[in-house]
Formats: C-alpha cells, sequence, structure tokens
C-alpha cells in the first residue's frame, strides 16, 4: 500500500480537546477497527483503533519495527531518513536480533534493579520540589520539576553529565516534533550520537558506574563489542528516558489539578498512587503512534487483509479508550476495570523502562501534592501550549502557583 492517494482521511490527527485521543478515532472504529488513511508523504497506511485487533496484532511475527523497511509507516516528514543512523538499536530490530540485544539492557530496568533506585529519585524529586518552594512564583512546573526529574535520573543511569541536559533536551525536542524538516531532524539525531560516541569512548578506557560502562563490559565479554550500537542504544534511552516522563508529569499534574475528587483521592490514601499511575497513562496515552510496523507477509485482521509491505500503526491512544474494553473511557476513574493498558505498547517491543517510568511518576505525584497541597495553574488547563505538533503528546508549560 505505498501508492499516493488524496481519497482518505489524512494521519497524523490532531487532538482537540487536551485528555483525549483525536474524535475521528471513534469514528474509524465505528467504521471498521482497521481503516485507511494518508500520511503526510502521501502514501496510504494502515491503523487499527481496536483495543483487542492492536494487542493482536502486536504479537503477530510478521509485524516488523525495522524502519528502514520502504513500507514502513512514517508520520512524520523524513522520519525514515533519521532513523536509518539508529538502525542498530534494538528499537528498530526484528528477532533474533532484537531478542540478543534488548536482553543485554533490559537487566537493567527490571523490577528489582529499579525498586533499588527508589530512595535516589525519591532524594532527586524533594531537591527539585524544594528549589520550586523557595523560588519566584509563578512557576513554570515544566522547567522546574518534569523536566529535570527524569532527566537527572536518566543522566546519572546512564553516566551522562547532566550538565549537558540543555543539549540533550533542546535536540530531543526537534527529533519528536512533526514540524521539523527533515534534514533538521536528521542533524538533531546525528549530533546526539556525536555527543555520545564521545563519551562512550572515553568509558571505553575509564569505565564507571553507570549502565553504558556495564554495556561496554557486557558486549565485550560476549565478544561482540561495536561502539556504534552501544551509542545508538545510548541515544535511544536517553531520549525516550527523558521526554516521555517529562511529558506525563506535566500533563497528570494539569489533570489531577482540574479533577479534584480524583486528587483528594490520591492525597488521602498512599495505596491509590499506583492505581493513578496507570489511569494516567492510560488517559492521555501520550505515545500514540510509536507502535508503527510494516507487514512482512500477508496478514488477516479482523475483516481485513493487509498485505505484504503494507504499513501499519497500531493506534494505543484509540486502544485505550474503546469503550468495548474502558467504560466511560473519557473519565479519569483510580478503580476502574476492564483489560490492561496500552500505553506502553505490547508484546516483545513494550516499553523497556516502563517499570522505572511507573516508578517516577509515583514518587514525583505523592511528593508534589503532599508537600504543596495548595498547587493550582495560573493558566486554564484548555490555554496551556499543548505539544499537537509532537509524535510524543505533552505541554510546552504549565505555570503553577501555590
Amino acid at each position: 500500500m505505498t501508492e499516493i492517494t488524496t481519497d482518505l482521511p489524512g494521519f497524523p490527527m490532531p487532538r482537540t480537546c487536551p485528555p483525549a485521543p483525536p474524535p475521528e478515532y471513534a469514528q474509524l472504529r465505528a467504521d471498521g477497527p482497521v481503516s485507511e488513511v494518508v500520511l503526510p508523504d502521501g502514501r496510504a497506511t494502515w491503523v487499527i483503533t481496536g483495543y483487542h485487533l492492536v494487542r493482536e496484532f502486536l504479537t503477530d511475527p510478521r509485524a516488523s519495527k525495522d524502519s528502514s523497511h520502504p513500507g514502513y509507516p512514517s508520520p512524520a516528514p523524513g522520519f525514515r531518513e533519521a532513523t536509518r543512523g539508529l538502525a542498530k538499536g534494538f528499537v528498530f530490530q526484528d528477532p533474533p536480533e532484537h531478542t540478543r540485544h534488548r536482553r543485554m539492557v533490559a537487566g537493567e530496568f527490571a523490577v528489582k534493579p529499579v525498586k533499588r533506585m527508589r530512595a535516589n529519585i525519591q532524594r532527586i524529586v524533594d531537591e527539585r520540589i524544594e528549589a520550586l518552594l523557595v523560588g519566584d512564583r509563578p512557576v513554570d512546573l515544566v522547567r522546574a520539576l518534569s523536566l529535570p526529574v527524569p532527566s537527572l535520573v536518566i543522566c546519572e543511569l546512564l553516566g551522562v553529565p547532566y550538565s549537558d541536559r540543555d543539549f540533550f533536551h533542546t535536540r530531543t525536542a526537534v527529533a519528536v516534533s512533526r514540524s521539523t524538516a527533515p534534514q533538521e531532524r536528521v542533524s538533531v539525531l546525528t549530533e546526539l550520537r556525536e555527543y555520545l560516541a564521545e563519551l562512550v569512548e572515553a568509558k571505553e578506557g575509564e569505565p564507571g558506574d553507570d549502565l553504558i560502562s556495564r554495556l561496554i563490559a557486557k558486549y565485550r565479554q560476549a565478544g561482540e563489542y561495536d561502539r556504534e550500537r552501544i551509542v545508538v542504544t545510548a541515544t535511544m534511552l536517553l531520549v525516550a528516558g527523558h521526554e516521555t516522563t517529562a511529558n506525563m508529569i506535566s500533563l497528570g499534574t494539569v489533570a489531577l489539578l482540574e479533577n479534584p475528587d480524583r486528587l483528594a483521592e490520591l492525597q488521602a490514601d498512599p495505596a491509590v498512587v499506583p492505581r493513578a499511575v496507570e489511569e494516567l497513562l492510560r488517559y492521555f496515552s501520550i505515545a500514540d503512534v510509536g507502535t508503527a510496523r510494516v507487514a512482512t507477509a500477508d496478514i488477516e485482521l479482523g475483516d481485513v487483509v493487509i498485505r505484504e509491505g503494507d504499513g501499519v500503526i497500531a493506534l494505543g491512544a484509540a486502544a485505550n479508550h474503546d469503550p468495548a474494553v474502558f467504560e466511560r473511557p473519557g473519565d479519569l476513574d483510580f478503580h476502574r476495570g476492564g483489560g490492561p493498558h496500552l500505553a506502553f505498547g505490547y508484546g516483545i517491543h513494550q516499553c523497556l523502562g516502563q517499570n522505572l517510568a511507573r516508578l517516577e511518576l509515583e514518587i514525583v505525584f505523592s511528593t508534589l501534592f503532599s508537600r504543596i497541597p495548595g498547587l493550582r495553574l495560573v493558566t486554564a488547563a484548555s490555554e496551556l501550549p499543548y505539544k499537537d505538533e509532537a509524535n510524543i503528546y505533552g505541554v510546552h508549560e504549565v505555570p503553577v502557583t501555590w
């Protein structure tokens, strides 16, 4: 399905109500949970909007994550060209390569190692809130808390100097924006890789107590050390490790302030916090297009046959708001039933850092609202500058006071 067409609905589709997925998703699901849309480059691709079919597709071995494939759907101009430099990253590989290289790093993000990070994350959150409390008001929560917390955590984990945070913050923002020109996207990702290549080279001679140094040792021990592979892995972890969690801290705070009854639940009972985090992840589903795939063989899905070489995007936000699974999906409900949300994807490519993200969100929300119970928005939630142009949804700034 690579022909140029203009007869289909355009994709990506904007969110018109910040917490909700694009309203067109509901219509697509009603028309048929597997539908055709047209991408910015004029090519047609499939989108899946039904929860159960999204799960089915994401576990199908014929659904490839290889972004270099000509049929891979590009949600933004130049995406495939930009990701060619990430070809050695396991995120864009299929088994057996994906399995082997993901296993090298997966242990760092398992439940027990992440739990051991709790005290350090709590220290980081406490320090940022202390700085927030003694500073001027109002304050932008994004700059004061949402970005610094996950940035500090991932920098310490990887062994990246936090003093360089502005360098990778600005380049990550450009890389994930749909409005970025193709060549600029390639350029900023190249700059990030060059920066990390110097860091990896330094750690080859002087290893530290950090993930990059441990990866170097693991690959050397396995007899398959490749500096470029380490650099690409570090690039993906650095970008994903702060951008997604930072956006969820900001959006989650806005949602809680806009839903005082839910906030009161969270403040009254610490046991509610993990459930609140899961519901907020479902509610926003910020990495909606991160489940792009290309079919390596014909796949029958529902009443549709996806042909070999066709691009497919399994829409997480649509699945997480499927009323057949989540009753009143537009409500924020910490005691909701239904299936597990798909905010971290599903299957072998589901988010590697989900345990770390959950822990950071739990600590931030429980600490922020216990330390500053009178926190409030300065600007109405509907007037905030949301990242409608980004592949990872979020908000640019959140002015708050108390």
